[in-house]
């Protein structure tokens, strides 16, 4: 899979990517410094702490869909979630004037499980649609808390089982595409600094509008 990654070219950079910094402001109900005021961090830091990302996988399995990532630090909650958005129709059976999109969600971390989002006819006369959720959490099934992720890896590591840890050709095509973006920001951005968000917050209003520019919008973890 990484080795179909399209790479993005240094022309192109900006287009495809948004980084940020975090400024003071409110995370766990206490006031917090911005990252370049956190202690041993340069006060002309250009280190970003958020990085939103359009990605494009050229293989016959996903060709055409467009993958978008986000990862930062002093947002409202730490959530690990992957998000699939279906494909809108041509032609819709109800009038609506802008139905929600199904969405399948898959809760990587701290809430396991998995929700799954549809529209659904709302009973009566009217012809209207209106989303609703089917949730599924294994703590609630199962009555019983999953192992840590390193508690996982540290016992496959005893045991002698690679298989949920990433080989070295996927780690020399990972930073073969991260060396290209960091050329590509070098060239477009040398010494201008990054977009700022309050701390407390999702992101930079900058990842919004790269969402936009295709009619979406990030999901807001539940």
């Amino acid at each position: 899979m990484l080795q179909s990654l399209r790479p993005v070219s240094p022309d192109h950079v900006r287009e495809s990517t948004v980084r940020g910094q975090y400024a003071r402001g409110v995370a766990d109900g206490k006031e917090v410094p911005g990252y370049r005021e956190e202690e041993g961090v340069a006060s002309d830091s250009c280190t970003e702490s958020y990085l939103a990302l359009q990605v494009q996988i050229d293989n016959w399995r996903w060709a055409g869909v467009p993958f978008f990532l986000r990862a930062g630090k002093r947002m409202p909650r730490r959530v690990t979630e992957i998000t699939a958005q279906f494909r809108d129709v041509p032609h819709h059976l109800f009038r609506s004037d802008s139905p929600a999109p199904n969405i399948l969600a898959l809760q990587v971390q701290p809430d396991e499980g998995i929700s799954l989002r549809f529209g659904v006819k709302v009973p009566g006369a009217n012809p209207r649609i209106r989303p609703v959720d089917m949730d599924f959490r294994y703590e609630d099934s199962f009555k019983q808390d999953a192992p840590d992720a390193y508690e996982r890896l540290i016992l496959d590591a005893l045991l002698g089982d690679s298989t949920l840890f990433i080989r070295r050709d996927e780690v020399e095509c990972s930073w073969a595409y991260i060396d290209r973006l960091y050329e590509g920001w070098a060239l477009a951005d040398p010494g201008r600094p990054l977009p700022e968000y309050t701390a407390g917050t999702w992101g930079p209003p900058e990842a919004d509008i790269l969402l936009a520019q295709g009619g979406r919008t990030w999901r807001r973890p539940q």
